[in-house]
């Protein structure tokens, strides 16, 4: 069992809003960072939905960041303090996920400028996503010699179709609000400072439509396009430790973290 030690601290760069009886908004808020998310974080953001899952009033969830970032991704930085391997394997970290991913209500996604990563990964668990037209998604681990990790080999192929989300990963390059529209994952494109506003919108309609049967929606939605996705979950895991281990990972982080350009050798 991997257990890292975070400051407990990490949890308060999430905040938790009662926006109106049945909508609650979450807000990544660690703007210095791009909201880049800890483990502690991604742990605190599991928790809020566990406890809205239990809470009958809740109706709705919105997830949001700021208008530079909905978030950058993991943070490299802790990867690099405590080994990818222990951060990755966290199963606290493994059981948030779980929770992000089952959440049973509706989830929508309020994202503006960077959301990369672990933040892309993030966004996929939601429904939907509004987004605002500065946003620009992308999975850029392969520029560290690394892989996505929580989810974005499995989600990326059926939010986007194979090709796009073949290109996304292999290249690490992100796209635009716009290209994200075209291929479905957006729904709507907002000025940046109305993006949050808009999906509340959203969200408020959402609640008042009726909740057992938006969930047993979303449940029938979920088995239809993720029959085998805790599968391909499980051998992402598997593929994230072989690759924690190579050489060019390690190279991969330490250049991130001395701020230079990487050299990659692809040995084993």
């Amino acid at each position: 069992m991997s257990l890292i030690s975070e400051s407990k601290e990490d949890a308060g760069f999430i905040e938790s809003i009662h926006v109106s009886p049945h909508v609650r908004l979450i807000r990544i808020a660690r703007p210095e960072k791009r909201n880049a998310m800890t483990n502690g974080m991604v742990i605190e953001i599991g928790r809020l939905l566990r406890e809205y899952k239990d809470d009958v009033d809740v109706r709705c969830v919105v997830i949001t960041g700021d208008e530079k970032a909905f978030s950058a991704g993991a943070d490299l930085k802790n990867m690099h303090r405590f080994g990818s391997a222990a951060v990755v394997n966290d199963v606290r970290r493994a059981a948030a996920w779980e929770e992000i991913e089952r959440f049973p209500k509706p989830f929508i996604a309020a994202a503006n400028g960077y959301t990369y990563g672990a933040g892309n990964e993030l966004a996929m668990c939601c429904d939907f996503v509004v987004a605002g037209s500065n946003a620009l998604f992308g999975q850029p681990e392969a520029k560290t010699s690394g892989m996505a990790g929580d989810g974005g080999t499995q989600r990326l192929p059926r939010k986007l179709g194979p090709s796009m989300a073949a290109y996304m990963i292999m290249t690490g390059e992100p796209i635009s609000a716009q290209t994200a529209k075209e291929f479905g994952y957006v729904i709507e494109i907002c000025e940046p400072r109305r993006t949050v506003g808009r999906a509340l919108e959203i969200a408020e309609v959402i609640s008042m439509r009726g909740p057992l049967a938006v969930q047993a929606m979303k449940t029938c939605m979920r088995v239809a396009v993720g029959a085998t996705h805790e599968n391909g979950l499980a051998f992402e895991r598997m593929m994230v430790v072989r690759n924690q281990s190579t050489p060019d990972r390690a190279e991969g982080l330490a250049a991130f973290s001395e701020k230079r350009e990487p050299k990659f050798t692809g040995l084993r």
